[in-house]
């Protein structure tokens, strides 16, 4: 997979990119990032990439043609258009269904904003989609990219040692979130390791990490449950729940 970043900071990515899952992705060869600064395209003695927003008030606004220009020249590297994604507070929410999809696709371009944003045609006229990692603001689209890169790269065949992992990861087949997970010691001060999970029943430990699951999503995100397919026998035993996380039966 390719992955292209338009960003007036496309080091501080491809630094992030450059350990642990994502760093072995590139190392593989299943993986490849460039980047592309807006400011090597712009005009003038001072390369200027932003400007006053009509209409006054605070901050300024990326311009659109060195942007643009951008876009183009990492286009134009690869035969595979890509979809272009921009970074913004104002897109669709990044959710674990949409990084799979993403994953799914040979080539993608995203787009870092800075400042107060994007000229708003530039957008209208280049970006495929705008996604957003949480309803708050950063002071630029790097780190969101960031978190779009290893996300999405820790999903290409290959990459992680097992790929399990990524099946039973939280938000993933069902949508419930994760069970618990220990390791050594089975003892400690800080508790043991429960039972059934040193038991060898294979039944019995899928059964237990299942309900765990359902008890976790219950009360850190209760949203995901109506999508969880549940069926008629754990939705009686989730309702017989105590509401402590602790199994009534």
């Amino acid at each position: 997979m390719r992955i292209d970043i338009i960003s007036l900071f496309p080091e501080f990515v491809a630094l992030c990119a450059g350990f642990g899952v994502v760093g072995r992705a590139q190392e593989r060869g299943l993986l490849s990032i460039h980047g592309w600064n807006p400011r090597d395209y712009a005009q003038g003695n001072y390369r200027r990439v932003d400007d006053r927003p009509f209409g006054g008030g605070p901050g300024m606004v990326m311009l659109i043609d060195p942007l643009r220009a951008a876009i183009d020249a990492a286009r134009a590297a690869d035969p595979i258009r890509g979809r272009v994604v921009y970074l913004s507070p104002q897109g669709r929410a990044l959710t674990q269904a949409r990084v799979r999809e993403l994953a799914g696709q040979s080539r993608i371009i995203l787009l870092c904003g800075r400042y107060e944003g994007v000229d708003e045609r530039l957008l209208a006229a280049e970006v495929d989609e705008e996604l957003s990692i949480g309803d708050y603001v950063l002071s630029g689209g790097e780190l969101a990219a960031a978190v779009v890169v290893d996300a999405v790269a820790r999903l290409q065949e290959g990459v992680l040692n097992d790929a399990g992992s990524a099946v039973q990861d939280s938000f993933e087949g069902d949508g419930l979130l994760d069970c618990p997970h220990y390791t050594r010691p089975v003892e400690h001060a800080l508790g043991a390791v429960p039972e059934v999970l040193l038991s060898g029943n294979h039944a019995e430990i899928a059964r237990w990490r299942r309900r765990q699951a359902l008890l976790r999503t219950r009360e850190r995100r209760p949203d995901l449950l109506a999508a969880a397919g549940l069926s008629a026998e754990e939705a009686r035993w989730l309702e017989a729940q105590d509401g402590t996380g602790d199994e009534a039966g």
